[in-house]
């Protein structure tokens, strides 16, 4: 049997586990990165928790991976950790991160995630979407002709910077009115805090606002907006097939996709929105992606396309 070693690493967490060639998924409990030991730490970390996932493979099935795939943020290249603000490290190469002699891919997070839903995901039926998680922070993965497309300097999908209100509240990266700034899981719960005085989660803004408390209402309508001029640009510009739309925000279900979707209509008022799709692969999408550049880098281009989305999603070790 043979599989490859898959990591997503977060900001503050990472998620890993082993993908055979027919899909099947073993998944580990998360490792924190500890990126308050700083950056070096952090690599020692992802390095030391492939050598974990490695050692299970081995013990599993009596042979070394066939590759190993990581999903990580920032700047990146499939060789090379070029540039992650969140953790601070810079030009890491692939190698640093894996056992000696084993073939590694590196792909942006969100890119990576994106790769997943395009293969076996909710994209898979399409050849051109957005895949857009809506976390702590907001970044697509605009996915064309079945790649995800990074454009010329590795930026491309960075939706959440897109401006909604030029004359809007500022952002953290120092631009104003920023779509992350108002839709956001994390923006969601701020602006909800600052308006009621109650410190909540974004899942609970939303229960109060389909309960009507008028702050909540106020709040989530004013992120569903937002969501809905940046995807109504989107749309004008590069015409998908398909928005698909993950992350924490989106388990909010009908609360969230039925107001976006008519705002959406909308905003479009000459031709017809594309549909807008929850993803299908959850919180596993960066880790699957990840194992689909593990068998790129084991020279394997052709894996996931038979794999199936319930196998999937289960199966788990801790």
């Amino acid at each position: 049997m043979t599989y490859v070693v898959a990591l997503d690493v977060g900001g503050t967490s990472m998620k890993g586990g082993l993908v055979t060639r027919g899909g099947e998924v073993t998944v580990l409990a998360g490792r924190p990165t500890g990126r308050e030991h700083g950056p070096d730490a952090v690599v020692q970390a992802v390095r030391a928790y492939v050598g974990e996932i490695a050692d299970l493979g081995r013990s599993r099935y009596g042979v070394e991976p066939a590759g190993v795939g990581l999903a990580v943020p920032g700047i990146v290249t499939a060789s090379t950790a070029v540039y992650s603000a969140n953790i601070g490290w810079r030009d890491v190469p692939a190698e640093a991160f894996t056992p000696p002699g084993v073939p590694a891919r590196l792909g942006h997070d969100v890119r990576t995630g994106g790769l997943a839903e395009s293969v076996f995901g909710a994209g898979r039926d399409v050849a051109d979407f957005l895949f857009l998680p809506i976390g702590t922070g907001i970044a697509g993965a605009v996915v064309l002709r079945g790649e995800p497309y990074g454009g010329a300097r590795g930026w491309g999908g960075e939706i959440g910077h897109a401006s909604v209100w030029p004359a809007g509240e500022k952002c953290a990266c120092g631009q104003i009115g920023c779509l992350e700034t108002y839709a956001s899981a994390s923006a969601v719960a701020r602006r909800f805090t600052e308006r009621s005085g109650s410190t909540v989660t974004a899942k609970e803004v939303v229960e109060r606002a389909v309960a009507g408390d008028p702050v909540a209402a106020e709040v989530f309508g004013e992120a569903i907006e937002a969501l809905a001029i940046a995807l109504a640009s989107y749309v004008l510009v590069l015409d998908p097939a398909l928005i698909v739309i993950g992350g924490g925000l989106a388990e909010a279900g009908a609360a969230l996709f039925e107001p976006l979707r008519e705002r959406l209509a909308g905003r479009l008022a000459f031709r017809e929105p594309p549909p807008v799709r929850p993803a299908a692969l959850g919180p596993r999408a960066g880790m699957l992606g990840a194992a689909l550049l593990g068998w790129q880098a084991a020279g394997d281009d052709d894996a996931g396309a038979d794999w199936s989305l319930d196998v999937l999603r289960g199966g788990s070790v801790s």
